[in-house]
C-alpha cells in the first residue's frame, strides 16, 4: 500500500456522473483513476488557457474540501484512518442542499451549493473532530502561512485547535474551478463556464458517500484512495 504525505476527506462526484464528467475533464485528470484527460474547451479561452488558470486545482483534484489536508500522527495508520472514516460514514446520513451555483469567491471561481446547507456544515464538522486524533499538529512555519493572509479571533482559535482555520462555522464547501484570477479575466472565465455548468445547475446537490484523497508530495496530484457511502 502506497504511503502518502498527507491525507484529505473530500466530496468528489460518482465517476459516472455528469458533474465528475464535468470537473474532470475541466481540470485535466480523473484522481480516481490517475488517467489524463483532455481539456475541455470553453468558448471565449484560448487553447492552453484552461490548463494556465487551474494549475492548484488541477493538482487536488475536482473535490469540495470536508476535512482539509493532514500529516498522520505516528503511531498511525492509514489503515486504522480508513476504518474510522468507514465507521463515521456508516453512523451519518446522506445530504441533500440546494442546486449547485457558479460564483466568484474572493479571487478565484468555484461551484457551491444554495441553501439548505446545514446537514453539510455538520457532517464536515463531524469528520474534522472525529478524525482529529489522526492529524500530526501543523508546525508553527505552516500556521504562520495560514496567518499571512489575515486570520479573525475565532480564525485563529481553529487554526490552533483544529490545525484549519475555515472549519465549524467558518466552513464554506465549494468546488474550486480556477486558480486566482484578474477581475477582467474572471469575468471571462465566468462568462465561458456558465453555459457549460448550467445543466449541472438544475437538481439539487446531493452527498451520498466521502473519499479519502492522498497527497503524494513533491507536488504531485492526488489520488482519490476510496469511497465510504454515508448511511
Amino acid at each position: 500500500m502506497t504511503d502518502y504525505q498527507r491525507y484529505a476527506v473530500y466530496y468528489a462526484p460518482k465517476a459516472d456522473s455528469d458533474l465528475a464528467a464535468f470537473g474532470n475533464s475541466w481540470l485535466g485528470r480523473d484522481p480516481e483513476t490517475g488517467r489524463e484527460m483532455d481539456r475541455r474547451a470553453a468558448i471565449g479561452l484560448a487553447d492552453g488557457e484552461v490548463a494556465a488558470i487551474t494549475v492548484s486545482p488541477s493538482r487536488y483534484g475536482f473535490h469540495g474540501t470536508l476535512k482539509p489536508p493532514f500529516t498522520l500522527k505516528d503511531g498511525q495508520t492509514r489503515v486504522q484512518l480508513e476504518r474510522a472514516i468507514a465507521d463515521y460514514c456508516a453512523a451519518a446520513s446522506s445530504v441533500t442542499c440546494g442546486p449547485l451555483l457558479l460564483k466568484s469567491i474572493g479571487s478565484f471561481i468555484a461551484l457551491i451549493p444554495t441553501a439548505p446547507t446545514d446537514q453539510l456544515g455538520a457532517l464536515a464538522s463531524g469528520l474534522v473532530q472525529a478524525l482529529d486524533g489522526f492529524r500530526q499538529p501543523e508546525d508553527e512555519a505552516a500556521m504562520n502561512k495560514r496567518r499571512a493572509s489575515g486570520l479573525s479571533d475565532r480564525q485563529e482559535e481553529y487554526l490552533v485547535r483544529w490545525g484549519y482555520p475555515y472549519v465549524m462555522e467558518e466552513f464554506r464547501f465549494h468546488l474550486t474551478l480556477t486558480d486566482k484570477l484578474d477581475p477582467d479575466r474572471m469575468m471571462r472565465v465566468r462568462d465561458a463556464l456558465a453555459p457549460i455548468v448550467a445543466p449541472l445547475c438544475e437538481a439539487p446537490f446531493t452527498i451520498s458517500d466521502v473519499c479519502l484523497f492522498g497527497d503524494p508530495g513533491d507536488g504531485k496530484p492526488f489520488d482519490l484512495l476510496g469511497r465510504f457511502a454515508l448511511g
